[in-house]
């Protein structure tokens, strides 16, 4: 399987190296064939592709980003071809796109005062905006208010690119009417009853669609905070001090840790077996255990093991081959070698143990990459809410600073994470059906009470508070590395060894510079494409 992969994708990289126009003419066109597509079906086609793709994994998140974030460290880069993984990402977003842009056409001439008509707009503008965030964040100015429209409009095939400000506030107004526009009681209707059939996301439940645009629009005006203080507050203000449905937190604002407050993709609901994941870090490698975040997980470097005070040191990661913890550098030292050995080899999934004698530091932990079934892709979790609660409360964005209430919400938060984790972790399995009981085992003594006292937050400063806000929120988004690389980039207070960041953005990938290069000429011919430009938001 995994020589047919790479086979694959070289055939894949030629054939796009060889036909970039007409690949990306294809891209403001819809594959699915939508004129004869129900809306439900082109809905649930852009559910699907919310999923990470194999190649972002591999060059974008683990050969780049984990590396970037220092969320792990990365003992040798074999694949340093990150415009595979990009390529991957625009095409994904700009080949759904029609889609969305179609549903909105349809949508035109039905009732649009229709609350179950609402409730299907409300659906559709959440899903685009997610989308679309992910890929500014990672791009910047991108095409967005003329693209995907090429199929009715042929002068639109090459669209303008639109500045990451106009589509971030496009964007939070779009969410802020799907939020109040969403009918939890108009579920009933026609044709909303037959559309929702097709939602594997929150399987028709609005009052989770409520919560997922709330949420959306927290994390983005605390995103671009720095750049729109006077909006992003307004926005802020009005989600938590109008005690707006979120995830994480009840009608009342306080903690509901209940694990399912988030938007998962889970690979078994949408009937597929995840086998990108496991390719991807087998493919690396390479990825270990940090020193950075090993560092905030346990006391000391006792390699038993018996300094580990926090419990997600036991999902996230796993012991060497020879039963050791062991973090390899995230700033190392010049000529220490590589680590070695199979910890990501399949062989695992009935030979557990057995990680290759030359697998000397610690590995990703293999249940998190190997089940393909029970761990989802993470779009979002209550802890994030909890982690920006925290930290409006602190800085005073929004709502009256309150550091006693940033301690509470913090506290939440770090719960949030570990139920969440937990629950996760112990559902999954190996291929083979093993649980992760089976082979894991996380000491009775290693739980909130033992993160709470070694992180003793309330002995802190308030700058202090902040930067460990900071520092746990990064931690809970170990398998998101797409968000702490935005935390990363927004803060500049995330917790890391030696130089600063390296990368700001990914450059414009080569197919859409060829395909639509006026435009690209005009939004980057000046001010340069590059790894360093930093965003709109950034400081």
């Amino acid at each position: 399987m995994k020589k047919i992969n790479i086979f694959l994708t070289c055939i894949t990289c030629l054939l796009v190296l060889s036909s970039c126009e007409k690949d990306f003419e294809e891209i403001n066109k819809n594959p699915n064939g939508f004129t004869s597509a129900s809306d439900g079906s082109l809905f649930n086609a852009v559910i699907s592709s919310m999923k990470s793709g194999w190649n972002e994994q591999l060059y974008v998140n683990n050969s780049v980003l984990y590396k970037e974030t220092q969320q792990a460290s990365l003992s040798q880069v074999r694949w340093n071809n990150y415009t595979l993984g990009t390529e991957e990402i625009w095409s994904n977003y700009y080949t759904t796109l029609p889609n969305l842009r179609e549903l909105e056409y349809r949508w035109k001439s039905l009732d649009t005062s229709s609350h179950a008509i609402q409730n299907m707009m409300a659906m559709e503008k959440i899903v685009l905006a997610y989308k679309t965030f992910k890929v500014t964040d990672l791009f910047g100015d991108i095409p967005f208010s003329e693209a995907g429209y090429g199929y009715l409009d042929a002068s639109k095939l090459h669209p303008a690119f639109d500045t990451q400000e106009n589509i971030y506030k496009n964007l939070l107004s779009e969410l802020e009417w799907a939020a109040n526009h969403i009918d939890p009681a108009a579920t009933t209707q026609e044709p909303y009853l037959t559309f929702k059939s097709f939602d594997n996301l929150f399987f028709g439940d609005l009052v989770k669609w409520q919560k997922f645009a709330n949420s959306l629009r927290l994390r983005y005006a605390m995103r671009m905070v720095n750049k729109e203080p006077l909006l992003a507050g307004s926005i802020v203000e009005d989600i938590i001090l109008n005690f707006k449905p979120v995830f994480g937190v009840n009608e009342f604002g306080q903690l509901n840790s209940n694990p399912n407050e988030s938007a998962l993709l889970y690979p078994y609901q949408l009937g597929y077996r995840n086998e990108s994941k496991g390719w991807s870090f087998n493919q690396s490698k390479d990825l270990r255990l940090g020193t950075t975040i090993w560092n905030l997980i346990s006391a000391n470097n006792n390699m038993d093991g018996s300094g580990i005070f926090d419990p997600r040191a036991f999902y996230f990661f796993e012991t060497n081959n020879n039963n050791q913890w062991v973090a390899y550098p995230n700033d190392p030292a010049t000529g220490l070698q590589p680590d070695g050995g199979i910890p990501y080899e399949y062989q695992r999934d009935v030979a557990y143990a057995i990680k290759g004698s030359g697998c000397l530091y610690s590995p990703v932990n293999y249940y998190l990459v190997r089940d393909m079934d029970y761990v989802p892709d993470v779009l979002f979790t209550g802890a994030e809410i909890l982690f920006l609660r925290a930290e409006a409360y602190m800085r005073g964005i929004g709502v009256p600073a309150d550091p006693g209430q940033a301690g509470t919400e913090f506290l939440g938060a770090v719960q949030f994470s570990l139920d969440f984790w937990q629950y996760i972790m112990n559902n999954s399995k190996l291929p083979t059906g093993i649980p992760f009981a089976t082979n894991i085992t996380v000491p009775s003594n290693v739980n909130y009470i033992s993160l709470q006292s070694n992180l003793n937050y309330f002995a802190l400063g308030q700058a202090e508070q902040l930067e460990m806000i900071y520092a746990q929120s990064w931690v809970d988004f170990f398998m998101q590395p797409q968000q702490a690389f935005a935390l990363a980039r927004r803060t500049y207070s995330t917790p890391r060894e030696g130089a600063g960041l390296q990368v700001y953005r990914f450059p414009i990938p080569p197919t859409e510079v060829s395909y639509n290069p006026g435009n690209w000429q005009s939004t980057y011919g000046t001010s340069g494409d590059n790894l360093m430009n930093k965003l709109w938001w950034m400081n």
